[in-house]
């Protein structure tokens, strides 16, 4: 039987270096995370390149790269990185409490949402773990993904039109959407309006829907694009253009009589909303705590 033989384990401070320069993909973005001069890291990025016996980035007038090695070792590294900092989470519960930083993800506009148990989940999390720093944030579902990935976010809520094979999801709810138009719309005060009409009208897209997804939902006209459902409420009462909203996020402008539902049997859909972690992070003791509270709040 012949021995195996592995290269010697890096010391994490360096694969958090080459993490940290590979997220902000160059030494000199990433000096103000890591706290260090230009030539500190790439001192240590050296050590970690002669260590390993192989060139992780190229770096030069056409910008930094990783190589294919490092492609394959950041996401090892990442993972790694990932377990350890799990486990310094899960000693320091079974030490009698939590201490560090718990950052959230959800997209925009979900506050008006009553299906969504978050502000109270935090409110419980904060009565029984006051030492944790709780960071929330506000982003379009592809930054969450990334966020996730990167170790940025410890967790994400909201509806993701892809689902990255590093990310587990695990369903929460259906959010209602319907399509919309404004008393300023030449449709609004239509009686007879036909499914044809419709999907020939100018509609704003969302950033992160690509001409497919609105295809699918059956509108062809995109010729608006927004980031956050407030931007896309603005275009709708401007009354040049129509686009979808979420039920909660629309009905007070519904019960103003500044917005009107555009044929519900056709062009009604729900967005299926998900909690995201990163593979591999799921056991952490805050992520652990913060999810099962999370959907404690929601099915009761």
């Amino acid at each position: 039987m012949h021995p195996t033989t592995t290269a010697p384990l890096p010391d994490m401070k360096l694969l958090r270096i080459f993490s940290s320069v590979a997220r902000h993909q160059g030494f000199a973005k990433a000096q103000q995370e890591l706290n260090l001069t230009l030539s500190a890291i790439s001192t240590y990025m050296s050590q970690l390149e002669g260590l390993l016996g192989f060139k992780l980035c190229d770096r030069g007038r056409r910008g930094f790269s990783l190589t294919e090695k490092g492609e394959l070792l950041l996401g090892e590294a990442q993972r790694l990185l990932g377990e350890i900092d799990g486990f310094g989470s899960f000693a320091a519960s079974l030490k009698g409490g939590l201490s560090g930083t718990l950052r959230i993800g959800v997209i925009d506009s979900t506050v008006t949402d009553s299906a969504l148990r978050l502000s109270d989940a935090i409110g419980d999390f904060n009565q029984r773990h006051p030492a944790v720093h709780l960071g929330l944030f506000v982003k379009n579902p592809y930054d969450l993904q990334e966020g996730i990935l990167n170790n940025e976010l410890d967790l994400g809520i909201g509806f993701f039109p892809t689902r990255p094979p590093g990310l587990v999801f695990q369903p929460l709810y259906r959010e209602q959407q319907w399509l919309y138009c404004s008393n300023q719309h030449p449709l609004f005060a239509q009686r007879h309006i036909t499914e044809a009409q419709v999907s020939e009208l100018n509609v704003v897209r969302r950033s992160y829907w690509s001409k497919a997804e609105l295809g699918k939902h059956g509108m062809k006209n995109s010729v608006a694009t927004v980031d956050s459902m407030e931007a896309q409420l603005f275009l709708i009462l401007s009354g040049g253009y129509v686009g979808y909203l979420p039920e909660h996020y629309a009905q007070p402008w519904m019960d103003q009589g500044k917005l009107r539902v555009l044929l519900p049997a056709s062009f009604g859909f729900q967005s299926p909303f998900m909690l995201a972690t990163r593979r591999g992070r799921g056991r952490e003791a805050p992520i652990q705590i913060m999810r099962e509270l999370l959907l404690r709040r929601m099915r009761g």
